[in-house]
């Protein structure tokens, strides 16, 4: 049998690394953001259309292993490549291509004013609502390479053509995590009855994501101090996704990770450290820390605290302890929402610390939902069926069961034995951040806009990501007769 104390960890790390990611609401706001700018550059008076520019995200937007900044005030970095697609080497300087893309962002008025030139990309930086900024680097593709996908790029000093190969990364990288993603994506298609074809992508997420989302964090945390040696996202990934073996839960697939990592730094003939591009042999990551080897010690150094923070962690006694004792090294806040996923006592202890006897704890146990207000008498049965919409076809689904997709209609219905006259109340309790962020967590008692019989239905949508539920009470007589329990709905 697998410890409490594991199962309580297990938990606390996958809602933490929920808590890191950014909102469904962020990443389509991203991806209009720079799909607008694609067309843009596409538009049939721009004078770049002829050589086909192309956008995409690269790193960690495009993997999925994005994470919140430390600092609320900061923004996300979304990194995009712009490839002109209709475009060779020799015709063209590294200095001319990064002017072809900056000169047309400035030919818009809205890009021009929020427009920054960097070394080697163009950043665009939204509004603080927005909270993200866009670094869109230029590039040609790579004609002397046999690989499609391989691009070239410039360097800082606009000299020397680097090569690159963002989308054949992504590709190796999802295949190192293949059993597992495939896995959670047909079972999302399922929970909805769908191809596993219209589930998008970034809304699967592995162990492997998650466990580099906790290590990016607690880098994050460890380095905030010490920019310059922070370890960088791409060795903490590359490594990683070689360490994984498609674990099935995320702390395990962490401390193999974690246990793994540093027997997979290689050496050259020369003894300097290595950690290829598994899609381009020539590249080595870690090429800076032959200039800078104190970057290396600290990169072991620090491999060296997680496991020691995920040992203290597991030595904790309950999940209040664990909560605690994670909250140096991965942050106050976000081990606060991550531990308001766990039911309390009234006493506001946690079920790790409840004596014998007394009433356990139920995940239906939140502040914000409202107590009857009339007696209870349970002489009726009152029961609550429910359907989703999607696609324009009605399905049903049941109480606690995999996870719908945001966006969906829904309609309950409910049937009671009891005789009329009756009033129909519904009660709607959702949990978890966003909902909270809206100001939607509701929980009230609230009498059905139907009278009679045809308040035995209600309508709702799927907004909010977490664990929700609906209940329907029959009341007659200012007597509650009748009520059905919680109908749970999931929300990915």
């Amino acid at each position: 049998m697998i410890p409490e104390r594991h199962d309580d960890l297990r938990q606390l790390l996958r809602s933490l690394a929920e808590s890191l990611d950014i909102s469904e609401a962020q990443y389509e706001a991203a991806v209009k953001h720079y799909e607008a700018v694609g067309d843009w550059l596409n538009e049939d008076d721009s004078p770049i259309v002829k050589y086909e520019p192309q956008i995409y995200p690269q790193g960690s937007f495009r993997l999925g292993t994005m994470i919140k900044p430390v600092n609320d005030a900061d923004h996300y970095d979304i990194d995009l490549v712009c490839e002109l697609k209709a475009i060779k080497k020799e015709n063209v300087s590294q200095e001319q291509l990064k002017d072809m893309v900056g000169d047309r962002l400035k030919e818009n008025e809205r890009y021009r004013k929020m427009l920054k030139e960097g070394k080697r990309c163009w950043t665009l930086q939204y509004a603080d609502s927005a909270r993200f900024h866009m670094d869109i680097l230029p590039a040609i593709p790579d004609d002397d390479n046999n690989a499609e996908s391989v691009i070239l790029i410039t360097d800082r000093e606009l000299f020397h053509w680097q090569h690159s190969n963002p989308k054949g990364y992504a590709e190796w990288f999802k295949k190192r995590m293949k059993v597992r993603f495939d896995e959670q994506r047909k079972l999302l298609a399922e929970s909805i009855r769908a191809d596993v074809e219209v589930v998008p992508e970034y809304k699967v997420k592995t162990p492997l994501q998650r466990a580099i989302q906790i290590l990016k964090r607690h880098r994050d945390i460890m380095f905030v101090d010490d920019q310059d040696d922070k370890p960088i996202s791409i060795i903490i990934t590359t490594l990683a996704a070689h360490a994984y073996d498609n674990e099935a839960y995320l702390l395990e697939a962490l401390q193999n990770i974690i246990t793994k990592m540093p027997g997979l730094i290689e050496r050259d003939e020369q003894g300097n450290a290595l950690v290829t591009n598994p899609v381009n042999p020539l590249e080595n990551f870690a090429d800076k820390w032959k200039e800078h080897p104190q970057r290396e010690a600290k990169f072991r150094q620090w491999l060296q605290q997680v496991r020691a923070d995920m040992d203290t962690a597991l030595r904790s006694g309950d999940i209040r302890s664990i909560g605690e004792s994670l909250k140096r090294c991965l942050g106050e806040k976000v081990i606060n929402e991550a531990l308001q996923q766990f039911p309390k006592t009234n006493t506001g202890k946690s079920a790790g610390l409840v004596v014998s006897g007394t009433r356990l704890p139920s995940r239906f146990d939140v502040p914000h939902r409202q107590p009857l207000m009339w007696p209870l008498q349970r002489n009726y049965l009152v029961t609550v069926s429910g359907r989703f919409k999607y696609n324009g076809q009605w399905h049903s689904f049941d109480s606690d069961s995999r996870p719908l997709l945001k966006h969906c209609d829904l309609l309950f219905t409910a049937q009671t034995n009891a005789p009329p006259p009756f009033n129909v109340h519904w009660q709607v309790v959702n949990t978890g951040d966003e909902a909270e962020r809206a100001g939607q967590l509701r929980g009230e008692v609230f009498r059905s806009k139907t009278a009679g019989i045809g308040g035995l239905k209600q309508k709702e949508a799927t907004r909010y990501t977490g664990m929700h539920w609906i209940e329907c009470f029959i009341v007659k007589n200012a007597v509650c007769v009748a009520r059905s329990g919680e109908f749970v709905v999931n929300i990915a």
